[in-house]
């Protein structure tokens, strides 16, 4: 058993728990709690717990009502309720509405016990494993669209990866729970740009005159990424998020606490901010002013969001310096100071994208065959005297 795999054992008898917690501590990492308070509070103080076992009869918080807040803190957590003949019906009802994993009835003999706790142990194990390979399999996932879309359309890869780095910042001062939502769909926001010509993209991001086609491939391209997205497990709410990017909100979030608003509306206005913000600096507006125009246009973005935006940006940024660099020194994380064209003038990459694995491959493929310039402008932190 890992060191994280420990058990916990409620009950308001001392005896009981007292022997329970010396039957089973050889076989088990177990903890006892007399009440199911007590053992809330055992959660904060102690867990995470693989299973936990109740019993059903307590005063002031019966079993079932523990048992429920305990899904609340610990979705995987097994639950395994001990009951008596009198509180079988009870009992029945708790599995039936699936908050138990097995209930056992008292007097239940050690080996019984042994047998369940062994089997929820095994369930826990096995919720876990499918959870490891689902995010492995979204991670590579989101890996590939993303490394697909920096060789395909760079321009809009570029902006993705910059929409990223402004959420992040804002996030540290949002606070909000499940935050990889609101940094994967700013990642992947411009996926659906995979319709849209980079010509088109760089003339929308630099504010020039756009045909009605042309108009008509930008409205679009939000749509397509949504429905690019929505049937991979897990990124419901990231398509969501993507497909709203440029919807036009009632500024106003309202009076709720930003993190307590509804995930994919929430962050559906973060990416039309930061989507914003980035219009403004590619226009040409430095980080100050774009900021300063955002705040004068309240009827645009919830005020708080923007404060947000100031706030992150302010805390985290890191004074960066323009190095030159062959090809062949350039390390994964450093930023590109100038676009990338080759000998004939086409564009390859464009100033101000982060150098990823697959991105470095692609410019020393380049490289190699003479196509591209040997040295190149990079954006690297500036390294202070303390931290050489």
């Amino acid at each position: 058993m890992s060191e994280t795999e420990k058990m916990l054992f409620v009950d308001d008898d001392a005896n009981l728990l007292a022997a329970l917690q010396r039957t089973q501590r050889k076989q088990f990492d177990v903890d006892i709690a007399a009440s199911g308070e007590a053992g809330l509070a055992m959660f904060d103080k102690h867990g995470p717990y693989a299973v936990v076992v109740s019993d059903m009869r307590m005063p002031v918080m019966n079993g079932a009502q523990f048992l429920a807040k305990v899904r609340e803190l610990a979705p995987d957590c097994i639950r395994i309720m001990l009951t008596g003949q009198a509180d079988m019906k009870d009992a029945i009802e708790a599995v039936n509405r699936g908050n138990i994993f097995r209930f056992l009835t008292k007097p239940c003999s050690n080996e019984t016990l042994a047998q369940t706790l062994d089997a929820g142990l095994q369930q826990y194990r096995l919720v876990h494993a499918e959870r490891e390979l689902l995010e492995k399999t979204l991670n590579g996932t989101v890996k590939v669209l993303s490394d697909v879309l920096s060789l395909v359309n760079p321009v809009a890869f570029s902006r993705g990866t910059r929409l990223k780095r402004y959420v992040h910042h804002m996030l540290l001062a949002l606070n909000l729970e499940q935050s990889w939502f609101f940094e994967m769909a700013a990642l992947l926001s411009q996926i659906g740009c995979v319709t849209v010509p980079p010509d088109v993209l760089q003339k929308h991001f630099t504010n020039q005159a756009l045909s009605p086609d042309e108009t008509q491939m930008l409205d679009s391209f939000p749509a397509v990424g949504r429905d690019l997205l929505a049937n991979i497990p897990r990124l419901e709410i990231v398509a969501q998020m993507i497909g709203n990017q440029q919807t036009s909100w009632d500024s106003s979030l309202g009076s709720v606490d930003l993190a307590k608003q509804e995930p994919a509306v929430l962050g559906a206005q973060i990416l039309g901010l930061t989507l914003q913000y980035d219009r403004l600096l590619t226009q040409g507006l430095t980080a100050p002013q774009a900021l300063d125009e955002l705040q004068h246009t309240p009827a645009q973005f919830d005020a708080r969001l923007v404060a947000c935006l100031k706030e992150g940006l302010e805390k985290q940024e890191v004074a960066l310096l323009t190095r030159t660099v062959e090809v062949w020194s350039m390390q994964v994380g450093m930023i590109l100071d100038e676009a990338v064209k080759t000998n004939k003038g086409v564009l390859l990459v464009p100033k101000g994208q982060t150098v990823s694995e697959t991105l470095l491959r692609y410019l020393l493929n380049f490289a190699r065959r003479g196509d591209i310039p040997e040295e190149l402008k990079v954006l690297v932190p500036e390294v202070k005297p303390e931290e050489k």
